[in-house]
């Protein structure tokens, strides 16, 4: 697996609203773009994996699914979590 426990949690201290929170939009963003850029490290040396190559793409379609629903719902976490990950231009 890509992500530690402790990797995890660490991700969900810095993002989370309160303290039990663990799926909001900005938690989830932030676990899939470390994800994201765990497989485009990985590609860099395993240029042929195609199957793991397919799991990308669905990882950043989940995520852009998740960052439009949060453009649509706060603008203002949008740009922070955006600002915060260093996503978009």
């Amino acid at each position: 697996m890509v992500l530690t426990k402790s990797d995890k949690e660490s991700i969900i201290n810095e993002f989370h609203f309160h303290e039990k929170d663990t799926g909001s939009a900005e938690v989830q963003i932030a676990i899939l773009s470390k994800r994201i850029s765990y497989l485009t490290e990985h590609f860099k040396h395993h240029k042929k994996d195609h199957h793991s190559r397919r799991g990308l793409l669905k990882l950043v379609n989940k995520r852009r699914k998740l960052l439009n629903y949060l453009k649509e719902k706060d603008i203002k976490r949008y740009h922070d979590v955006i600002k915060r990950l260093g996503i978009r231009r």
